[in-house]
C-alpha cells in the first residue's frame, strides 16, 4: 500500500488542520467549501454521518477548485466505494476491520483508519498503514497520551481527531509524530446556519497558521 500510503502523507502535510464537517443542508457545501480553502485549509473530510454527506462530497469536488475532500464515518466497505463514486480523494474511519483494510487496499485509495491502542496502531503497521487517525483524541488521553507512542512508535504519524478546538490543537502540534489534526471548530454549526462564510473563512485562516513554526 506504498503508493496510497505516500498519497495520504501528502494529504496529511498540506495544512495543519483538517475541518471535519457535518453537512445538514446540502446547499452549505459548496460556500463553506470556498471559504475552507480561502483561508488556507483544503483538505476537508466530510461526514457520512448525514443524509447529504455524500452529494455534498461531490457538489465540493466538482465546484471548488483546489478542495481535496474526503469521506469520513466510513464505517463499511460498502460506504467506501460509494465515497469513491461521489468524488472523494481519501477515506478516513473511525477504527479498522479487515474488511475495510482489504477494500481501501483494493482501491488504491488514501486511507486514514483510526486507532488509539498500541495494539491497534501495530495491527494497522502490519497492514503497511503508517498515518492513522489517533481518535477520539481528547477522550484516548489527549496529547499526553498520544506523546507517549512517539517513543515506541515511531514510523507511525497520526492525526489526532475528536474533542479538539484551537486552543488544544497547538499542543498535538508541537508532538514529533503529529502531522496535523482535525476539528469541527473550524466549521460551527452556528455559523454555518447563519450562512457566515467570511467569518469561517476568518477561522479557517487562523487555524491555518498553527502549524508547527
Amino acid at each position: 500500500m506504498a503508493g496510497p500510503s505516500s498519497a495520504m502523507a501528502e494529504i496529511m502535510a498540506m495544512a495543519p488542520v483538517v475541518p471535519v464537517v457535518v453537512l445538514e443542508d446540502l446547499d452549505s457545501a459548496v460556500p463553506m467549501a470556498e471559504a475552507l480553502v480561502s483561508g488556507g485549509l483544503p483538505v476537508i473530510e466530510v461526514t457520512l454521518r448525514t443524509a447529504v454527506g455524500l452529494d455534498a462530497i461531490r457538489k465540493m469536488s466538482d465546484a471548488v477548485p483546489g478542495a481535496v475532500v474526503g469521506a469520513g464515518t466510513v464505517n463499511r466497505p460498502e460506504l467506501l466505494v460509494d465515497s469513491l463514486e461521489a468524488g472523494a480523494k481519501f477515506i478516513v474511519s473511525p477504527g479498522a476491520t479487515p474488511s475495510l483494510v482489504y477494500a481501501a487496499r483494493s482501491a488504491a485509495v488514501p486511507y486514514l483508519p483510526g486507532a488509539a491502542t498500541a495494539s491497534e496502531m501495530l495491527a494497522l503497521l502490519e497492514e503497511g498503514i503508517s498515518h492513522q487517525k489517533f481518535f477520539p483524541a481528547e477522550a484516548s488521553g489527549g496529547a499526553p497520551a498520544l506523546k507517549s507512542f512517539a517513543s515506541p512508535l515511531p514510523e507511525v504519524k497520526f492525526c489526532p481527531t475528536g474533542g479538539i478546538d484551537a486552543k488544544r490543537a497547538a499542543d498535538y502540534l508541537a508532538l514529533p509524530n503529529v502531522i496535523c489534526v482535525g476539528g469541527s471548530w473550524v466549521t460551527p454549526s452556528k455559523l454555518v446556519k447563519a450562512g457566515d462564510w467570511s467569518a469561517i473563512e476568518a477561522l479557517a485562516r487562523n487555524a491555518a497558521k498553527l502549524g508547527k513554526g
